[in-house]
């Protein structure tokens, strides 16, 4: 298999996601640094535009988000598997619940306490990155808020727990333990293992002693230019468009897929992809030649152009 790349920054909670699960499969990957605000000059010529962290690069495959991600890991390299058999959707949903409704908050406890740390260029990115202004004064003022609502979510997965399992689907790790790492990791990170509302969860806390062993698999860093002639001199896999999709996409349209959330800079390119999962679009840049780009369907806008 061509090599895996991973581009990223060390404080990217998603990243931390990747990272744990290539650790999970023992895997060798190559690591790309990139800055933590725009611009990106070494990754815009891969994604058209796309500017989350982490994104994964398979040869001139690029792959954006890490629902996607991986799931397209979990594909190449399908043992130890990330999603255990018969329960793959149970997997996943929890993946997406932790994604979407336990990170947000989870960031809160933390912006909330360290916001004057950082720098105006950060502020201003991540004000365009959200859209709303980076105002430490208000997110000091909504800590009880986010505390509250992490301790809340948190605790269904310390429910979880509760009966002895070692990880949240039993005995193994599987995808959903990568989603739940990644916020508790973020806050741990910043505030220590025993930040509110974590010191009051003792099962997370032995569960996440479980999952630091994982370590993050055979790491070999690489220069963004390394990245780039990689994927020049690679030719896209082949992808397939699904005739009966409900969207009615045909292959060959001109589209634009934008992330619902944040960071929402459209990627525009031709339709050579679509399954239930994911969408992808074929594109060109002068740096890096043809490349397809492979987004998550859920969480992103589709438009015509």
């Amino acid at each position: 298999m061509t090599d895996i790349i991973l581009h990223h920054y060390a404080l990217s909670p998603f990243a931390e996601k990747v990272r744990i699960g290539l650790g999970l499969k023992q895997a060798a990957w190559k690591s790309v640094d990139i800055p933590n605000v725009m611009p990106k000059p070494d990754l815009m010529p891969l994604t058209g535009g796309y500017r989350k962290t982490p994104v994964m690069q398979i040869g001139a495959d690029i792959y954006c988000d890490t629902q996607l991600i991986m799931l397209e890991l979990d594909r190449r390299l399908p043992s130890p598997a990330f999603q255990p058999k018969g329960r793959e959707g149970e997997a996943r949903a929890i993946t997406m619940w932790a994604d979407r409704l336990i990170f947000s908050p989870a960031v809160g406890v933390v912006m909330s306490q360290v916001a004057d740390k950082f720098g105006e260029a950060f502020k201003k990115d991540r004000s365009e990155f959200s859209g709303r202004l980076f105002d430490p004064e208000r997110m000091r003022a909504a800590l009880p808020f986010v505390r509250d609502q992490t301790y809340a979510l948190l605790s269904l997965a310390e429910t979880m727990l509760a009966d002895g399992r070692t990880f949240l689907l039993g005995g193994e790790p599987s995808l959903a333990d990568c989603a739940l790492y990644n916020p508790v990791w973020f806050i741990r990170q910043h505030l220590g293992p025993a930040a509110a509302p974590l010191d009051r969860l003792p099962k997370i806390a032995t569960w996440m002693e479980h999952m630091g062993v994982l370590g993050h698999g055979k790491r070999a860093d690489i220069e963004a230019s390394d990245a780039l002639e990689i994927a020049k001199a690679a030719t896209p896999g082949k992808t397939s468009v699904d005739g009966s999709d409900p969207s009615g996409l045909k292959a060959g349209q001109k589209l634009s897929v934008t992330p619902d959330d944040t960071g929402k800079v459209p990627v525009a390119g031709t339709l050579v992809g679509l399954a239930a999962d994911r969408i992808s679009l074929a594109r060109h840049d002068e740096r890096v030649g043809d490349v397809v780009v492979h987004f998550p369907r859920a969480g992103f806008i589709v438009q015509a152009l």
